[in-house]
């Protein structure tokens, strides 16, 4: 095989920058599979690792991109044929693997999912690990008891990729869905997801008691610290609360009482340790019930490999609304 363009991040005396540059399948990672590269989208993730604002990356140069969509190259997985259309999401690409901001990929079989039908390359990368894991959230709260009947769902960090899919996602399935953002100018952009309600953040008066007036059936939390705290002392006895993300702190201040006196349920979510069955499940569901019905709003722009760069400090600073999606080979 020729060389290919990459994305690829280097450290040079502590400091962490990447470039677009010509590399060989020889220097990527090991895997079983190699994929003709067609999308990949940025994530928080991705921004934190192409600017070291985060210590993601376990070594370095590496490819960044926690996501992909292609083609099957070569695959000594029988379960993946040459020329299948197919999706990988975190399973570690731009952390222990090199990641999907390259014109091809060598990725592990197990993190490797057949595109579902209804869904293209595009699409996919759309959602990429955003939509996966509201998916995954919604997935596992409704696992746990979850129904429209138990009340709202509060979404925060709500104009983020995951918060606009939980919106999407919750709304296609019949809940009311209150979007918690410190972002007022986005109330058109958030009703238009389906959220039947607003929150803004300078209104917040979440109180100091263990438990407070209960307000929400469950919670996707994006954020953490003090607002997943609130979130636990007003979500209704059984309610869930899918915690994702952490834009807000790594802390959590509470008490037992919220899940010894109204049988809270706080949900770990986690999009990169899963098996293949449930990558697969979730990936099935995305193609059918939770496939969102306005990935034309969520998706706000598109990008090649050469204008990666300047789009990462939108996502440390927290200004980016909606999806951004990296052409790589097209569909």
């Amino acid at each position: 095989m020729e060389a290919f363009r990459a994305f690829r991040v280097h450290s040079v005396d502590k400091k962490v920058s990447g470039q677009v540059e010509e590399i060989s399948l020889d220097d990527l990672s090991e895997g079983e599979v190699v994929i003709k590269t067609a999308y990949s989208d940025i994530n928080y993730k991705d921004a934190l690792a192409a600017t070291g604002a985060g210590k993601i990356m376990r070594r370095f140069p590496m490819v960044g991109g926690v996501d992909l969509s292609g083609h099957v190259v070569s695959s000594s997985d029988a379960r993946l044929k040459e020329g299948q259309r197919v999706v990988v999401i975190g399973g570690g690409l731009s952390e222990e693997f090199d990641g999907g901001f390259a014109e091809y990929a060598r990725v592990p079989a197990d993190t490797v999912v057949a595109l579902p039908d209804g869904l293209s390359l595009r699409d996919a990368m759309g959602l990429g690990t955003a939509g996966f894991t509201a998916a995954l959230a919604v997935q596992r709260m409704e696992q746990n008891g979850q129904t429209p009947a138990l009340g709202p769902i509060a979404v925060n960090g709500a104009t983020g990729g995951v918060g606009s899919f939980a919106i999407d996602m919750l709304a296609g399935r019949g809940y009311e869905v209150t979007a918690l953002t410190g972002k007022r100018d986005e109330e058109p952009y958030l009703r238009s997801l389906g959220a039947s309600a607003m929150l803004f953040r300078d209104e917040l008066e979440m109180g100091e008691r263990p438990l407070e007036r209960t307000q929400w059936g469950g919670a996707v939390d994006n954020v953490g610290s003090s607002q997943l705290a609130w979130f636990t002392r007003t979500v209704v006895p059984d309610g869930n609360i899918a915690a994702i993300g952490l834009a807000g702190g790594i802390d959590l201040s509470t008490t037992v009482m919220p899940f010894i006196l109204r049988g809270i349920n706080l949900l770990g979510i986690n999009s990169v340790l899963i098996s293949l069955a449930r990558r697969q499940e979730v990936w099935g569901r995305i193609g059918s019930d939770l496939k969102p019905k306005h990935l034309d709003k969520i998706v706000t722009r598109e990008v090649t490999l050469d204008e990666l760069n300047p789009v990462f400090e939108g996502y440390i600073s927290g200004t980016v609304t909606g999806r951004t999606v990296v052409r790589i080979g097209g569909e």
